[in-house]
């Protein structure tokens, strides 16, 4: 009786997983606190919400957005929120102040740090870009904008000091450029959109053209992670999920992303959605991420773009000294979804 027993339980077992729930799913969901912000990177948790997966996985999820990384961080220091998706300053910050850990890329975004140039001018930049000497450069402080910016200086055949520097939020860079001033102008997408398709912007040099790798990241804090590994596991394996399925359904995750934006308050033409998920952003999936963060023939490529990135970040004076990227940089959730079969399936959306 217990042998048939047994078998019928693994029967049903097996089964869960056919019938769309996996059977790693608790009765007992684990309570998780989301943290995003209105970026690309925040469809796939959107996605995962409305499909019900967070459930599905034994979660119970909460979420909070943010506007920006500096409040997000205070958040994760006051034990707000859990993982999060974040820009690459503050997961650098977040490690070096509150020992966040970053083990997973939200999202490679090279050619979505750009340097814009008005479409009357570009072609004489290129010819001689000694025209933007002392001239007004319109940029963020401290964000991997500027980081493009200085690369693409570089990349040009100038110094940082060439350029007079304005400091200008996102949104104020989308006005003031639009509206005549600045002769260059340096932001991330979705607002190089915003520019491109108001003030006719035409695209000078991104980040990628610098030879600059730049990622966002999902990041957990470590309390979070020494309560609960296998809640964190089952948090990146759904979140990859979501990006599997965009992979796999990109008219539908257009349209969605859309209405992501809209309600965020970013209204860009459709054209740029599709720029914006096909080729400005890239999200990786299960086995890029392996890929991107294996040690197998010394630094990963993870270990390597934030340890660029911290360069920045010192000349910058945002931080005094460079963190070892093992220090915060962890392949050990995504090997935990590796091992396991369901999960892995789970996370491949299979």
């Amino acid at each position: 009786m217990n042998k048939v027993k047994a078998t019928f339980l693994s029967f049903v077992g097996g089964g869960l997983l056919f019938l769309g729930v996996p059977a790693f799913a608790q009765s007992d969901k684990v309570a998780i606190s989301i943290s995003y912000q209105p970026a690309i990177y925040g469809l796939g948790i959107e996605i995962a919400t409305a499909k019900g997966w967070w459930e599905e996985a034994g979660l119970d999820p909460q979420f909070t957005m943010f506007p920006s990384g500096a409040p997000q961080i205070a958040a994760a220091a006051a034990g707000d929120w859990d993982v999060g998706l974040i820009g690459a300053p503050p997961a650098v910050l977040g490690a070096s102040r509150i020992g966040l850990q970053t083990i997973g890329v939200a999202t490679v975004e090279g050619n979505a740090n750009v340097v814009l140039a008005r479409p009357d001018q570009a072609e004489q930049i290129r010819d001689d870009p000694s025209l933007l000497k002392g001239k007004p450069f319109l940029l963020s402080t401290n964000s991997t904008a500027e980081y493009a910016a200085w690369g693409c200086l570089s990349k040009l055949g100038l110094q940082k000091g060439d350029m007079q520097f304005v400091n200008l939020s996102p949104s104020q860079i989308v006005s003031a450029f639009t509206n005549g001033e600045g002769t260059l102008a340096a932001t991330f997408t979705p607002f190089a959109y915003t520019i491109e398709q108001h003030a006719g912007a035409v695209r000078l040099c991104s980040a990628a053209d610098a030879d600059l790798f730049l990622l966002s990241a999902i990041v957990v804090r470590p309390e979070y992670a020494e309560a609960d590994k296998q809640a964190v596991a089952k948090f990146l394996a759904t979140y990859l999920r979501a990006i599997q399925w965009i992979k796999n359904n990109q008219e539908e995750a257009q349209t969605m992303l859309k209405e992501f934006y809209a309600k965020n308050g970013v209204l860009i033409e459709d054209k740029y959605m599709l720029q914006e998920m096909s080729q400005d952003r890239q999200q990786y999936s299960l086995e890029q991420q392996l890929e991107a963060f294996s040690r197998a023939s010394g630094p990963s490529t993870i270990d390597q773009a934030f340890d660029s990135f911290m360069d920045y970040l010192i000349e910058t004076g945002t931080i005094q000294q460079k963190l070892e990227p093992e220090s915060f940089i962890s392949d050990e959730y995504l090997q935990m979804i590796e091992a396991d079969p369901e999960l892995k399936a789970w996370a491949n959306n299979q």
